[in-house]
This record gives structure tokens, C-alpha cells and sequence, in this order.
């Protein structure tokens, strides 16, 4: 499955990350049907891989051609999950149209009686107007969306059939003609995706396990920031003293157990902080507040820096303990460590590090208590905590470093296997990935796009 890179998805695999159970074990035997947890509006996403065809599959056209359908399949997947995305969002701008109309007639009601109207009462009236002004345009984005993922989706619905067809009487259509609608179609979508940018965390999809492996506590990542043609998923076991890393080619090899290759870090690791960012491991190294990055590529580590002040040691770790006192995260504006020190009592500290040099650029005090504090994870800039690694978690806590403020949540997240012991987003493919008590998960984001003045997202 050769794809370019779209937020939401892993790497060069366009199938939704809501996998996997396959009914037919090999293309040779029959179709592949993989299906998905529900969607939150009813709807079951499947994606179906054709058999191999036999002694046609020998002939380079029939297998560009199969390799072309399997693109299209998945790019009009790529649309639905587009779709559930954007779903949320739409209907609440939906519903808070009806109530700018209904200010809108109170205030021309309020100006043709003004006279009779108390002048505060009047200014405001005027104050909440504005207020609600900004809504017109983000309502206007979100309809012009919906209706190019509807256009969008019948153009694919009818290059799928041509595609069928020409599967069956090879030669209809020429080849690299379709190859460049295909490739247009992907530029569209890519553009559609590009407009989502950076946005407040509105909702958590429910779990979706991809794989039960490993102890009780460890870590399991993709890069953050690669080549679409890098879909690689890196497994760490354990929460301390651990050095061995497993390398998995691609995602359903991680889920097969299967192509791998081992890392021996020079250094140990402790907790469950790491993240891989641009082709390197950046972790706490064990019984010290220094940051290593070890580069997978020359098998080294290309720099180690303390982190002035920061707890180690089970000294501010998370609720669940595991040396979890330092914590690496990257998210659209680059690399941060979540951390504490003893000059701040224990609360968050939340810093901007240079992935080169590891020198810290930029501090924050969350005034949040760490040892309070479940798991977190940075969107966009905000921390968001939550109040339990347990059952019954939910994101309680934000704290917004571009204003240095915060506040309370109450967004709902579902911890099905009780346990949590790493979570951490993935600006990428637009997931939280998580160790949970021995299962490898991961859940779907909603964020909410506010749009400038100047009518872009």
C-alpha cells in the first residue's frame, strides 16, 4: 500500500488506523476484508484487498493496474475518515447558526427601539454580536468542505468502476492516464487535510487495540516527522534499565510480530517518555535527568544534555510511577519535556527543546502538581493531562503555552484495559498512541479549527 503522507494515517499506508481483523489470511485464497471499530455516526469502515489473479499477476500492467485500484480504494477511504473528522465540528458550527440569527434579530429589534432601551443592556447585546462574528466564516469553511469530500467521493466512486472494468478487459484505458487522475485526486485530498491544521482538542475517539504484546508498562511509536515512504513503528518493553529496541518495517509487520530489526542503546532508559522525531530516539537516560538522542540510522547517539534541575528517579514521576519523571513529546511545533524540580514544588514544567542540541529553549510552569497528573500529552501547543492512569480517566487539564494560561476539562477517555503507562500524540497521522496494560492502542483525535480574519484555517 504505496501512499503519500496524510495527517491521520500511518505513513505510507492509507488504511485507516481503525484495524484490523482479516477473515482470509492470504490474497491467494480469497479477498482480505479488514473492519474497523464503528464510526461515531453508526457507520462500520471496511477496506477490502483484492486476490492475487492469478498468472496475470506476472504481467507488469495487470500489476500496476491492481496497484493503481487498491490506491483508489484507499484514497476514498482516505475521504471517509476526512468525513468523520470534519463530522463533529460541522454540527456544532451547524447549531450555533441558528443562534446568530437569533441575535442577529434581537440586535436590528434593540436598534430600531434603542430609545427605549437601557444603554448597557444595548452595549451588551453589541458585545456578544462580535463576539459571534468569527463563527460566519469558520460555518462558510466547514460547508465548502463538506461539499468538496462529497464531490470528492463521487469522482472516486466512479474511477473505482472504470478501474474494475478494466481489470477484466485490459487495455480499455491508458494506463498512465489514470495514473495522473489519481495522483490529482491525491493532491485534492492532500490540500482538503492541509486545511485542518492546528486546533483546541474537542474529543477522543474510543480505543482501538492493535496489539497485545509485551509487559505491563512500556512504549510502542512512529516518527513524527518522515518521508512519506517511511512507515516504520518502533517497540519498547519495560519502564527501566531497558536498552533494546525493536525496529518493525511497517505497521501490519508490528502487528504480525514479524521484520524486525534490534537497536542496543548504549545508554538504558527509564520511564516510558520516549518519542522518535526525524529518524532519532530522544529518551531519559537511567538514574539521571539527561536527555539522549540516539540517531537509528549511524546506530549512535549524536548528543546527551542534562536537563538543569529536573527530577529523576521516581523523584516526580506520573500517578503510576516507572521513572516516569521525564517525559518527551513532539507535536506540531516541534520537540518538548514535560518535567519538575524541586524549585517549582512539583508541579508540570513544560519545555521547548532543541532537537539538535537538546538545549532547552523555553519554560512554562503548568502549576499543575505532576504527581497528580495520569499521562499527558501536547496538541498544538497546549499540555493536556489527565487526572488518572486508571479506569475512569478523563483529559481534566490544559495548559496553553502561546497565552501561558490554563484550564479545566472534562473531555471523556475511555481506558479500557485500566492501566495506562504511555501516551503521547503523533502530529503525523493525528493520533494518540498508548501502552495499556500490555496492549498496544491507539485513538482518533477531534480538534476544532478557529479561522483569522482572513478567512483561512
Amino acid at each position: 500500500w504505496e501512499f503519500p503522507d496524510h495527517p491521520g494515517f500511518f505513513g505510507n499506508s492509507e488504511i485507516p488506523i481503525q484495524i484490523f481483523q482479516t477473515l482470509f489470511q492470504s490474497p491467494d485464497e480469497g479477498w482480505q476484508v479488514f473492519t474497523s471499530a464503528q464510526a461515531p455516526d453508526g457507520k462500520c469502515l471496511c477496506t477490502a484487498v483484492i486476490p492475487v489473479q492469478g498468472s496475470c499477476s506476472r504481467d507488469l500492467r495487470s500489476l500496476q493496474l491492481r496497484q493503481l485500484l487498491e490506491k483508489v480504494q484507499n484514497i476514498s477511504q482516505s475521504m471517509e475518515v476526512l468525513d468523520l473528522r470534519t463530522f463533529r465540528d460541522l454540527q456544532y458550527v451547524r447549531n450555533t447558526e441558528t443562534l446568530m440569527k437569533g441575535l442577529d434579530s434581537r440586535l436590528r429589534v434593540a436598534s430600531e427601539g434603542h430609545k427605549a432601551l437601557n444603554a448597557r443592556s444595548f452595549q451588551d447585546l453589541k458585545e456578544k454580536m462580535r463576539e459571534l462574528l468569527p463563527l460566519l466564516p469558520v460555518l462558510e469553511q466547514y460547508k465548502a468542505d463538506s461539499r468538496l469530500i462529497v464531490h470528492l467521493k463521487d469522482e472516486v466512486r466512479n474511477l473505482s468502476g472504470i478501474l474494475l472494468a478494466i481489470q477484466e478487459e485490459m487495455g480499455a484505458y491508458d494506463y498512465e492516464e489514470l495514473q495522473q487522475r489519481v495522483l490529482l485526486l491525491e493532491a485534492r485530498l492532500h490540500a482538503c487535510l492541509q486545511k485542518l491544521g492546528c486546533g483546541k482538542l474537542t474529543g477522543v475517539s474510543n480505543p482501538i487495540t492493535i496489539r497485545a504484546s509485551g509487559s505491563r508498562f512500556g512504549s510502542w511509536m512512529t516518527d513524527t516527522m518522515t518521508p512519506s515512504t517511511d512507515s516504520r513503528v518502533w517497540y519498547m518493553d519495560g519502564y527501566y534499565k531497558g536498552r533494546r529496541v525493536l525496529e518493525f518495517r511497517s505497521l501490519s509487520d508490528f502487528v504480525s510480530g514479524q521484520n524486525f530489526v534490534q537497536h542496543l542503546l548504549p545508554h538504558p532508559w527509564a520511564g516510558t517518555g520516549h518519542v522518535v522525531f526525524n529518524g532519532s530516539l530522544y529518551y531519559n537516560k537511567f538514574q539521571s535527568n539527561v536527555a539522549v538522542r540516539y540517531h537509528f540510522r549511524s546506530r549512535s547517539v549524536l548528543v546527551q544534555r542534562s536537563l538543569s534541575g529536573a527530577g529523576y528517579n521516581n523523584t516526580f514521576p506520573y500517578s503510576w510511577g516507572g521513572f516516569s519523571d521525564i517525559d518527551f513529546m513532539v507535536d506540531e511545533n516541534g520537540l518538548w519535556a514535560v518535567y519538575t524540580t524541586n524549585q517549582n514544588a512539583g508541579n508540570i514544567v513544560v519545555s521547548r527543546v532543541d532537537p539538535h542540541t537538546l538545549e532547552v529553549l523555553r519554560s512554562w510552569d503548568t502549576g499543575y502538581p505532576k504527581r497528580s497528573a495520569g499521562e499527558s500529552f501536547m496538541i498544538c501547543g497546549i499540555l493536556y493531562v489527565t487526572n488518572s492512569h486508571l479506569a475512569g480517566a478523563k483529559i481534566y487539564f490544559a495548559y496553553h503555552t502561546n497565552t501561558s494560561s490554563y484550564e479545566y476539562t472534562d473531555i471523556p477517555f475511555h481506558n479500557q484495559y485500566s492501566h495506562i503507562s504511555m501516551l503521547d500524540y503523533n502530529p503525523r497521522e493525528r493520533v494518540l498512541y498508548t501502552w495499556n496494560n500490555g496492549h498496544q492502542v491507539i485513538y482518533n483525535v477531534t480538534l476544532f479549527h478557529v479561522i483569522n480574519t482572513a478567512g483561512e484555517l
